[in-house]
């Protein structure tokens, strides 16, 4: 079948059909005065296109929708303001691996200087750091003359092979949206797969089978779920995830140990050191704070093999372990790895015991966990997404995940909002998703209104607890005194009616489940108001102790 064709001869038309065939199908922005000619061209292309209600959100929903699809993402923003407002989700899509192409108007080159309204340009804005390559942006350019397009796109069509991910900004200035060019055709290329030298793989897995070793999984390990799978059941060696590593290995199978990192479980370095591990493999992490809280306890007395497309990550997160690096695609290294490596008795987990919950009136939220494990998660195929804050840390913690792909989570920029509106880029691809997100993420930044405009099915679950609990707790837990972490009570589920989607709300443990139920069922958009007790910690300990470590507490 041949691909749509976009009817026209500007280089907005030639862009979004290159575009198209180097895989992107979705767009999500904002229009703007000067991306309005862009805009007019977007709406005729072959693209599915999302107006939303703030350009964070649209770099969250690009950033969802790409990892949902594999695919890379466009978004769309205007000058000034719209760009800026732009910049932390596009720094979340390069810290998550997404690959998104974010475009922006730009004052036309005759006009700058002299005032324009949102003037944008090198005299208004830092071009360093948002028209070239660097912090921001894989790729970057201010387009002034449409003959540079075409290398341009070239450059763009060849980070979208990275599988590490690309975020590139493209400035086009007015004029610059409506000039002619000649047809530009491009045509997708394969992912980048890159494999190690043999003798690599020889000396990592000679290390590996001098001692119990132990693998760690994460988000650069999503796609191998398979060959992990072999892997660990060939050696029978435990299993430990990052939580964006959660399900790539089912968390339910009789090898995987736990979480690590923000909201982890305790028993894994104690089970770790009854195991006899000496070394463990870490398939695509930095091991960063979110992932590993830096805990000395997750340092294998014979250090790391260490698996991942950048080499920046080995030896990062713990600089005095001896490190064995390999560059290369998680899944080939793991199959090389699995032809190379004796097989072996599978290892017998210590298992931990399940709290007893004693709810004392307000709901609970592991009782909210609990209920979600088992509608949510059991029940469907939606994927869930969890909002920074406590709602990921009970997220991490409790949820058992599956398989890969279903759990979402962004705790290594960890904005706010991200999940609040990363979710329409989850539900514009995959259909029914989830957010657990909390109270004040939800009051800051939402896109409810979007889901409704394009009925989508997205379901908000809000842990409404009248506060910033984690920043709450977490300020007690320094020492230090609370500092106006209290919010107004809020009526999630009437603004929700307000917005047009449907509201639910509950407030007993004994509602849970036909509540959550309800809002699966129901078609389109869902907020549901889930009042939960302010006065229960969430497993947050670990953020406090690397807080601690960087000089929180005097």
């Amino acid at each position: 079948m041949n691909a749509p064709q976009l009817q026209g001869s500007s280089l907005t038309d030639r862009l979004l059909q290159a575009l198209h065939d180097l895989g992107v199908r979705d767009a999500f922005g904002l229009v703007g005065g000067a991306i309005a000619p862009f805009c007019d061209r977007l709406a005729r292309s072959p693209l599915r296109s999302f107006q939303v209600r703030h350009e964070g959100g649209a770099l969250f929903a690009a950033v969802e929708a790409s990892l949902a699809t594999g695919r890379p993402t466009l978004a769309f923003v205007t000058t000034g303001p719209g760009l800026l407002n732009a910049l932390t989700g596009a720094v979340a899509a390069r810290w998550e691996g997404a690959r998104v192409l974010l475009i922006s108007g730009a004052t036309s080159a005759p006009q700058r200087g002299r005032w324009a309204v949102q003037e944008t340009g090198p005299g208004t804005l830092p071009a360093e750091s948002l028209y070239r390559p660097g912090l921001f942006f894989h790729e970057a350019a201010l387009l002034d003359r449409a003959e540079e397009l075409p290398e341009l796109l070239e450059r763009i069509a060849e980070g979208f092979r990275r599988p590490e991910g690309f975020v590139a900004h493209l400035g086009l200035p007015i004029a610059v949206q409506r000039s002619q060019v000649p047809e530009l055709r491009l045509a997708a290329r394969p992912m980048l797969r890159p494999l190690p030298p043999a003798e690599e793989l020889d000396d990592a897995a000679a290390a590996l089978a001098e001692a119990p070793f132990a693998v760690w999984v994460g988000h650069g390990a999503r796609e191998a779920g398979a060959e992990l799978r072999t892997l660990v059941e060939r050696c029978g060696v435990p299993v430990i995830c990052t939580p964006r590593g959660k399900g790539v290995l089912p968390e339910a199978h009789p090898l995987c140990l736990g979480v690590t990192g923000c909201g982890g479980h305790e028993h894994l370095e104690p089970a770790l050191a009854a195991l006899g591990v000496r070394r463990i493999l870490v398939l695509g992490s930095k091991l960063g704070e979110f992932s590993s809280c830096w805990s000395p306890g997750l340092c294998p007395p014979d250090g790391f093999v260490h698996v991942d497309l950048d080499p920046a990550a080995f030896g990062a997160a713990y600089p005095e372990a001896r490190t064995l690096g390999l560059v290369g695609d998680v899944g080939r290294v793991l199959e090389a790895l699995s032809a190379r490596l004796p097989a072996a008795p599978a290892a017998v987990l210590p298992r931990s015991e399940p709290a007893t919950l004693r709810s004392r009136g307000p709901i609970l939220p592991q009782e909210l966990l609990a209920a979600v494990q088992e509608v949510v998660i059991e029940g469907s195929l939606a994927t869930v997404l969890a909002e920074s804050g406590n709602a990921f840390l009970w997220a991490n913690n409790l949820l058992c995940v599956p398989e890969p792909g279903r759990y979402r989570v962004s705790g290594l920029w960890g904005s706010m909002g991200h999940a609040t509106s990363g979710i329409l880029g989850l539900a514009a691809t995959r259909g029914k998703a989830v957010a657990l997100v909390g109270d004040g993420a939800m009051l800051m930044m939402n896109e409810v209104s979007t889901a409704v405009q394009y009925d989508l099915p997205a379901v908000w679950i809000v842990l409404n607890d009248a506060r910033m609990g984690i920043v709450e707790k977490g300020m007690a837990g320094l020492g230090l005194q609370p500092y106006e972490t209290s919010l107004p009570a809020t009526d999630f589920a009437m603004l929700a009616r307000a917005m047009g989607a449907r509201g639910l709300s509950v407030d007993r443990p004994d509602e849970l489940h036909a509540v959550l139920r309800e809002a699966m069922a129901l078609p389109g958009p869902v907020v549901v108001d889930v009042i939960i007790d302010p006065e229960e910690p969430s497993p947050f300990a670990r953020r406090v102790s690397t807080l601690n470590a960087m000089g929180a507490r005097a």
